[in-house]
């Protein structure tokens, strides 16, 4: 009996498999197609458009019970519609203001934290003021300004610490008047009193060596852990002080040689060297200090300048018999 004309006949060599295998290996990747595309095709009598919906995860779990855990790698790369909104974990908690100032927010805790602040506020007054001067011609007197600036960057901590209203909104307050104190207005006082005895791109350069470190020491500071005996660097109110104190007595040294050594003090505001904290400086037997006191009643500007210079090479030394001793 000859064939029907319209069954084609199957050979070996087609190019489509036989068999029912075929047919139900396309319905499952049909299946596992919509999960990995995320699309959903409405229905015949609905609208003809398609919808980017989210997976639907109990339409996942049986995937997974049916035809097992499917392959990570195309987990890791199923698209996701920028058209839907990331999906709120619970784990994430609601975002909370931090307070100003923790603990008791009673009026006498209130005016001790305000206290302290316009310590700091007034540091930032006066190192602006200071900038104003030095643009004036009026270095000496600029240079008076950041030492007061000093004297209430260290009244504003210790005023925290014993009023007991210590916190991180002072703590980043502090900071950012150091850096404007002690990081701007400095080497702006600095180059005003190198004018006319260098060359500007030279005294340029040394002042901004000293605004970048200065930062670059404060960022660092504020994510260190704090050690209670070492300053990793030489600290930026300390070099802003050394920095004042030379304007302010007029050190005589030539142009060359203050560029050198603001060049110097900026780069070991950003070293690694152990020098000391007050606090221990203050310990040191008293016939320590009895030197630099005679020194200063014969010539305070050489006594000034060995006091820096020993300060300076005490770090290098720390650090010698630090890695010694290890």
């Amino acid at each position: 009996m000859p064939r029907a004309p319209w069954r084609r006949r199957r050979t070996t060599d087609s190019p489509r498999p036989a068999g029912r295998g075929w047919a139900g290996g396309l319905r499952r990747s049909s299946t596992f197609a919509r999960q990995v595309l995320l699309v959903r095709v409405g229905r015949r009598n609905e609208a003809a458009a398609t919808d980017l919906v989210a997976p639907d995860h109990r339409r996942t779990d049986r995937q997974r019970l049916r035809y097992g855990r499917l392959d990570p790698e195309v987990e890791a790369v199923m698209p996701v519609s920028p058209a839907l909104a990331p999906a709120a974990t619970a784990d994430e908690a609601p975002a909370t203001s931090i307070p100003l100032l923790p603990g008791e927010r009673t009026a006498a805790r209130r005016a001790k934290f305000a206290l302290v602040n316009a310590c700091t506020l007034s540091s930032v007054m006066l190192g602006m003021l200071a900038i104003f001067l030095a643009m004036g011609s009026e270095v000496r007197t600029a240079a008076l300004c950041l030492i007061a600036c000093v004297a209430f960057d260290g009244l504003d901590g210790a005023l925290a610490r014993k009023l007991g209203v210590a916190s991180p909104f002072g703590a980043q307050m502090d900071s950012l008047a150091d850096m404007c104190s002690f990081g701007l207005a400095a080497p702006v006082v600095v180059y005003a009193s190198l004018a006319g005895s260098v060359r500007p791109a030279a005294a340029a350069v040394a002042c901004a060596l000293v605004a970048a470190c200065a930062a670059i020491r404060l960022a660092r500071f504020n994510v260190s852990p704090k050690d209670g005996r070492f300053f990793c660097g030489v600290p930026t109110t300390m070099a802003a002080a050394v920095l004042a104190l030379t304007v302010a007595i007029g050190v005589p040294v030539s142009g060359r040689v203050m560029v050198g050594g603001v060049a110097l003090l900026a780069f070991a505001m950003v070293s690694s060297f152990p020098y000391a904290k007050l606090a221990r400086l203050v310990k040191l037997p008293p016939w320590l200090w009895l030197a630099p006191v005679l020194g200063a009643l014969v010539d305070i500007r050489l006594t000034f300048a060995l006091v820096v210079v020993g300060y300076l090479v005490s770090g290098p030394v720390l650090w010698l018999h630090q890695r010694r001793t290890a």
